[in-house]
């Protein structure tokens, strides 16, 4: 049995603004009060798991000790099946560079990667997010969510982010750069783990 969310207050583990203004959108419906790492002047712990779910509970029960609060972390990334699901959990790793992160320095190894191994077309991958809602006595609750398409090259796309320009989501002839960005949001894999966040203790 899911545990439902009883409190007023829920610390958002991300110093990600684009992600906090995402989540206080989701939570508006539910009289949350929604804060973010930032405000609290949190530090950003080291993940150190190699699954989406380790890095996720760091990320959420960093943000629990140091506050009190409640609080809801994610991690995501990119797998693309014809690399052993690689790069996944580093998704964002194969982006960086001394100056930040470079997605189509990212995209273009990733490319190269495939044509290496002359990968057959279509070229599958999945984007991946897990969220982990975590409560000051211990107890968790996590969800998965996933959205399933095709690689596409050259890339396609100015909106967006990460490997969007890549990724082709099935049942659509744009990429997810080429989207408009509601509907994006609308059939995304942090769509669907936050709707199973909202059923499951929200709702």
């Amino acid at each position: 049995m899911t545990r439902k969310f009883d409190g007023s207050r829920i610390l958002i583990a991300t110093h990600n603004a684009g992600k906090l203004d995402e989540m206080r959108q989701l939570f508006a419906p539910h009289s949350v009060e929604v804060v973010g790492a930032a405000e609290l002047n949190l530090g950003e712990p080291e993940e150190t798991e190699d699954t989406f779910v380790g890095n996720a509970r760091i990320k959420a029960r960093a943000a629990v000790d140091a506050t009190g609060l409640p609080a809801l972390a994610d991690d995501s990334g990119i797998e693309v099946q014809a690399l052993n699901d690689a790069p996944g959990v580093v998704t964002a790793d194969w982006a960086e560079t001394p100056h930040g992160r470079d997605f189509v320095m990212a995209m273009t190894k990733t490319h190269d990667m495939l044509e290496a191994i002359s990968a057959p077309h279509p070229r599958r991958a999945r984007f991946r997010a897990t969220l982990v809602l975590a409560w000051p006595d211990g107890h968790e609750e996590i969800f998965d969510g996933r959205v399933n398409g095709t690689l596409v090259w050259p890339i396609r796309g100015t909106i967006g982010h990460g490997y969007d320009p890549m990724f082709q989501p099935d049942r659509y002839d744009v990429t997810f750069a080429e989207m408009d960005p509601a509907e994006k949001n609308r059939i995304s894999h942090r769509a669907d783990a936050f709707a199973k966040l909202i059923a499951g203790c929200f709702g």
